[in-house]
């Protein structure tokens, strides 16, 4: 989300970025070394798209329960989501490579666990013990990406474009993710998702660890940034608010998952579920393109409310679709208007938040979408066995407007403090001083 550029600034290296009044996205991709993290970070985070929907495929296909498939992709979403900030907190203190290291084998031993487990008909607690440290491990790629381009841009216009930048980015793995795992569980088997998403897991994490030269700094390690660097992410009062925000979008992502499994089987056509899904993200990486390109002058906190007003609004419509093509264009539109809003809470981190508590906060926030998904595929999941078909379609309408509540009533905390009270954008804000 590019806004008005002001004169040019400089990097924690002292580096003058001159960038033009509409910073685009080939400037952002000239950026020196922006390459060597962006082609194994791509790589490291499909994995991610795979999880939730390779995990629902599997156990329904094992148990012929929607209920307990998304019971057991709950647990994982809610590890992840308990995980994640300490996961950040431990990068921005010790590195990202010593935290990605042990996370991915980890991960890969516990999702290869997980598919033993469920093929030999396990009992549903044996799954959750295995969910359970599966989630937990889930590598943080996205948000350790958005914290290296803090290091290449921070401070520099081109840094709301990097945030548009990452949340297509991330579309295009839930593009892709689903589509991958859907056929690799509907056409080579119900356990080939989950294998390949840990496989995935494996290779990419070590490829993305490997490049240390793009890291953040580790936390006090030059003393320069002391103050700030331990100031816990979540005691930001529109980090809290963001975070809510970020949980009714994760009860899109959640409610769509179960609830487009469950309606493509309903009408003998589970091959569509990927489809589907797929146009849904389609949606969101499309208007997160456009987000990037155009020059914003609305304050974010008001583009935030007016894209989740319309994300609310369009969700609400998704459970009287009764046709694949109503169904495909309301997904389309409700990932159109997701976009928007990731983008904007993305953006808004960087005046927030410390620079050295930053991927702490990203990981909150992809924790709470993975918390907002884990809590919406339970209860999708269970409306679909209890009630009609198309039920859990209820499920992103309730969790979009509780969220949209929260944000009109607190949305006064998402105002980045005065700059002589507290380091709000941190690397690349301005010259140090005392408070930084």
């Amino acid at each position: 989300m590019a806004s008005t550029v002001t004169p040019s600034k400089k990097s924690p290296e002292g580096t003058r970025h001159d960038a033009p009044s509409r910073p685009g996205y080939g400037q952002l991709l000239r950026t020196r070394g922006a390459w060597t993290f962006l082609l194994p970070g791509f790589a490291a985070r499909q994995p991610f798209a795979m999880l939730t929907i390779s995990i629902v495929l599997l156990v329904q296909h094992t148990t012929g329960s929607y209920g307990v498939a998304g019971a057991a992709a709950a647990v994982t979403g809610v590890s992840m989501a308990l995980f994640a900030p300490y996961s950040g907190r431990l990068a921005d203190r010790f590195g990202q490579r010593a935290v990605l290291l042990p996370g991915v084998l980890v991960h890969t031993a516990s999702g290869l666990t997980l598919t033993l487990l469920a093929l030999s008909d396990a009992p549903l607690w044996a799954l959750f013990a295995a969910a359970v440290p599966t989630g937990a491990s889930v590598p943080q790629i996205g948000p350790m990406v958005r914290a290296r381009w803090g290091v290449k841009l921070g401070g520099t216009p081109l840094m709301s474009t990097a945030a548009a930048f990452e949340s297509v980015t991330d579309e295009l793995t839930f593009v892709l993710g689903p589509l991958l795992a859907t056929a690799l569980c509907t056409g080579v088997g119900p356990a080939a998702g989950l294998v390949t998403e840990s496989a995935l897991t494996l290779v990419g994490g070590l490829l993305f660890a490997a490049q240390k030269g793009t890291q953040p700094r580790i936390a006090g390690g030059d003393g320069g940034h002391a103050r700030v660097d331990h100031v816990p992410a979540l005691r930001v009062p529109g980090v809290r608010v963001l975070a809510v925000i970020f949980l009714g979008i994760g009860s899109v992502f959640g409610g769509m998952q179960v609830s487009l499994a469950a309606f493509t089987e309903s009408i003998g056509e589970p091959g569509m579920n990927g489809v589907l899904y797929g146009v849904f993200a389609a949606g969101n990486m499309l208007s997160g393109l456009a987000c990037g390109a155009i020059a914003w002058k609305v304050a974010p906190q008001r583009r935030l409310l007016v894209g989740y007003t319309a994300l609310a609004l369009t969700a609400s419509g998704l459970w009287a679709a009764h046709s694949v093509l109503v169904l495909a264009g309301l997904g389309l539109l409700v990932g159109m208007c997701i976009a928007p809003a990731l983008v904007t809470g993305y953006t808004l981190v960087e005046d927030l938040v410390p620079a050295g508590a930053r991927t702490e906060a990203f990981t909150w926030l992809t924790g709470a979408v993975a918390l907002g998904q884990a809590a919406a595929v339970t209860v999708a999941g269970q409306l679909e066995d209890r009630l009609w078909g198309g039920a859990g379609f209820l499920v992103p309408m309730g969790g979009t407007v509780l969220a949209l509540a929260v944000l009109v009533t607190l949305r006064s905390r998402l105002a980045a403090p005065p700059r002589g009270r507290t380091v709000a954008r941190g690397v690349g804000h301005r010259s140090p001083a005392t408070v930084d």
